[in-house]
């Protein structure tokens, strides 16, 4: 998909579909006008009828038989200036009406929005574009995909554009890795395996040469010791993988961020089953995996001057005569020992041996995504991530980037208090703190494996996909992820 900020006469520009600004007094912007000028006052007509919606980012589309636009999207704006969410309400509206035609071009930079200039909004009308054109379609006979190529955003200035460009870039490469994530989280478990991850990491590394990928397998973390990671692989016939893609952006003594992402193919719980309801969502469980192949796919096109690990910690958790049992003691990469108590939290089992890894490539930052707790979405529903980190300044980052992105996290409480809700009669630590403030105990579960550098846990369990009648993954946090490195 094309997408390019231009500085669009409405009178001269062919479209598909031309996106307009109404406010909440049926007044239109600038190049609003220009069109209704050019269609012979046929667009002010239709607004005195009130045939648009007073609700804010309501649409009516419409096809004059005046003028270079085949279409006009109108959408309403509301009163005065508007509010970051209340633009990002327009731009997914608008982008959900014109995903069905092959081009469109956007006048939405015309509304003022608070604390935010034209780039951000090309920033995020680009990457509500490219999220509104994703449609899976692997599975299925007889889908084709939504035909929208071209998507242009108008700017107002002349001397903006380059700026604003920059901008439209950014919002397309989060809507492309984030929609990357996304068909790698629909894929089936019987498609999507560690195998197949693995596959896709090295096709990433034949197509960019600053990506190189490497693989830990399943004799390899034997010989690493990486217990806890092979006490969930063990009960699945599929092997684990311990994906590594390396991005060299930056100058070779620069530390890298380690982004390191849970890669469940499919969670049943093993021997601690998970009820049958649903279960067909856990193969979900990967999406902090799919997270960072968007980010990694996105990084690789944008080609930042900036180095990036991303991890993928790869596994299924089936119950078998091989599965590890209620009770079972492993030990870790780390050395330290865990007390499995319940098979259903296998995510940190995984990622502790994972995180350890990650420390052989002197990061200045790690990363961990996972969908990680049912505790985080009881917590925090499905609006924002869970976000805990070991250094504030991290956590702060992190939030702001997601604010800017449109790509929420809450900084959660990582306090020594909770860690006694770990302790075990048989081991060092066991793998579950009990009902109370279960995302806090799992996260202090892994601030155990990562106290050599600066890190940040988050959990995506709520974030990542979507139940009902429009189930399917996100791509969260890849919008965020992407802000944070960019800003770096």
């Amino acid at each position: 998909m094309q997408f390019t900020a231009k500085v669009s006469d409405i009178s001269k520009q062919r479209t598909a579909c031309a996106i307009l600004p109404v406010d909440s007094k049926n007044r239109l912007s600038a190049s609003g006008d220009a069109l209704d000028s050019e269609c012979s006052g046929f667009i002010g007509k239709v607004l005195k009828r009130g045939d648009l919606a007073s609700k804010t980012a309501s649409t009516l589309l419409l096809t004059p038989a005046e003028g270079k636009a085949d279409r006009v999207l109108l959408v309403r704006s509301g009163d005065g200036v508007l509010s970051q969410a209340e633009f990002r309400k327009l731009a997914r509206a608008s982008a959900a009406a014109v995903k069905g035609y092959k081009d469109a071009c956007s006048y939405l930079t015309e509304v003022e929005v608070a604390d935010a200039d034209t780039a951000w909004q090309a920033q995020q009308l680009a990457l509500a574009a490219g999220l509104a054109t994703y449609k899976f379609t692997r599975c299925l006979s007889d889908a084709k995909p939504n035909p929208l190529a071209k998507f242009a955003v108008h700017v107002p200035e002349r001397k903006q554009l380059k700026a604003v460009q920059e901008q439209v870039d950014l919002g397309a490469a989060q809507a492309s890795g984030s929609n990357v994530a996304r068909e790698l989280g629909n894929l089936p478990g019987n498609i999507c395996t560690p195998t197949y991850l693995a596959s896709q990491a090295k096709e990433l590394a034949k197509k960019h040469a600053k990506i190189t990928t490497s693989v830990v397998d399943a004799k390899k973390m034997q010989s690493l010791g990486m217990g806890a990671f092979m006490s969930v692989a063990k009960g699945s016939d599929e092997p684990p993988a311990l994906i590594a893609m390396q991005y060299k952006g930056g100058k070779a003594g620069d530390k890298p961020v380690v982004l390191v992402g849970k890669g469940i193919t499919f969670d049943t719980g093993g021997i601690s089953l998970k009820p049958g309801m649903a279960m067909d969502e856990m193969k979900f469980d990967m999406c902090g995996a799919a997270s960072v192949f968007g980010v990694m796919n996105a990084i690789a096109e944008l080609g930042p001057a900036i180095n990036v690990v991303g991890l993928v910690a790869a596994a299924e958790n089936m119950p078998s005569g091989r599965a590890s049992k209620p009770g079972d003691v492993v030990t870790s990469m780390s050395g330290k020992t865990i007390e499995i108590l319940n098979t259903d939290a296998e995510g940190r089992l995984v990622l502790c041996d994972a995180l350890t890894y990650a420390a052989k490539f002197k990061p200045d930052v790690v990363i961990d995504i996972a969908t990680l707790t049912g505790a985080c979405v009881i917590a925090l529903g499905n609006h924002a991530t869970g976000l805990y980190a070991n250094r504030d300044e991290l956590a702060q980052a992190l939030i702001a980037a997601g604010e800017r992105a449109g790509d929420r996290a809450w900084h959660m409480p990582l306090w020594d208090e909770y860690q006694s809700a770990l302790d075990s009669n048989f081991a060092d630590m066991q793998n579950i703190g009990g009902r109370e403030a279960g995302s806090v105990t799992a996260a202090c579960f892994l601030s155990r494996f990562a106290e050599d550098y600066t890190w940040a846990h988050l959990d995506i369990a709520g974030s990542a996909w979507n139940s009902g009648a429009n189930k399917g993954a996100t791509g969260r946090p890849v919008p965020l992820l992407l802000e944070y490195l960019l800003n770096r």
